[in-house]
């Protein structure tokens, strides 16, 4: 499910206007579960996954997050620790939002606070879609949907099965198997640490059966 389909282009963009971006390498690690939140961050470019880590150090991806992207909001706006860590997966330029400068945006701009609301719903609908995939949904469908939320018109994308398995809660060996059907059928083409979606439309069919 992708957070914003709707939402005006460029909507979060005031945010960005007032700061310089941070620069961040892939694999830095912009924040940490259990930590307090103090802001929340706009993407300027780049992709960030967003992840919960078990005591074990088991894995599990919630969201990968594109350009335009708000993340580590619900944390920042409920005030208790964040539930999730964040890193990005390629360089990035990102925005760091905190309540001075929120309350300046929103009072320019109301209609922000209206936008932000959805948003956060959105979020909820989101986490209760991906607890509808680990309870009900085969696997196949899963690792279909996951694909699809990274490269909804098809194109080529960066993860690997490890990615997908974490994702989807399924073993790295399913992964490999469904990834290997699909490509069979023609629906993708794996690469070295990447996935390129050749007919996306196919691929949703699948999904809605």
């Amino acid at each position: 499910m992708d957070l914003s389909p709707d939402f005006p282009a460029h909507i979060w963009e005031p945010f960005a206007q007032s700061r310089p971006p941070i620069l961040c390498g892939a694999g830095y690690l912009i924040y940490l579960q259990n930590t307090e939140a103090t802001c929340f961050y706009y993407l300027k470019c780049g992709r960030v996954k967003s992840f919960i880590q078990s005591e074990d150090g088991g894995e599990r991806v919630l969201h990968v997050y594109g350009p335009g992207s708000l993340f580590g909001e619900a944390s920042f706006f409920d005030e208790l620790p964040r539930v999730s860590s964040a890193v990005a997966l390629t360089d990035c330029q990102i925005v760091a939002i905190d309540r001075e400068l929120v309350t300046q945006e929103i009072a320019q701009n109301p209609e922000l606070a209206l936008a932000m609301m959805k948003y956060l719903a959105r979020t909820v609908r989101l986490l209760s879609d991906q607890v509808d995939q680990m309870a009900f949904r085969p696997a196949r469908w899963r690792v279909g949907r996951f694909l699809l939320s990274l490269s909804p018109g098809g194109g080529s994308v960066r993860c690997t099965q490890e990615d997908i398995a974490a994702a989807v809660s399924v073993s790295r060996v399913t992964v490999s198997r469904i990834l290997s059907a699909f490509a069979r059928e023609g629906l993708i083409e794996v690469g070295y640490g990447t996935v390129r979606v050749l007919r996306p439309e196919t691929l949703e069919e699948l999904c809605k059966l």
